[in-house]
């Protein structure tokens, strides 16, 4: 299962998404400066930018989800289809962390 895509795309969000608060926090401080139909289209810039924020992060979510169920399928098939080897996996890591809870 290769999982590089998802880590390129949610490094590729969060930058994303610190542009778009950026400029957010740019346009409040020029607002907070500014006077009458200008501070207007300023907060108005700012409220669009959050806006395309949250559909980008609404976006990024379901994508996730997505991959997140498509996971769990891959892993339940292997499962079925494994289940000596997944037995034998689960005993291993069973006993690493028996190993590593005795130590304390």
């Amino acid at each position: 299962m290769d999982h590089s895509g998802t880590t390129v795309n949610r490094e590729k969000l969060f930058a994303d998404a610190k542009v778009v608060l950026d400029d957010v926090d740019a346009l409040l401080k020029e607002a907070s400066k500014a006077t009458g139909q200008q501070a207007e289209q300023l907060r108005e810039q700012a409220a669009d930018a959050l806006h395309r924020a949250r559909l980008r992060m609404s976006e990024a979510q379901a994508a996730l989800g997505e991959q997140t169920r498509k996971t769990l399928r891959d892993t339940d098939t292997w499962v079925h289809t494994h289940p000596w080897q997944a037995v034998g996996i689960a005993a291993g890591v069973a006993m690493v962390l028996g190993l590593l809870i005795s130590r304390r």
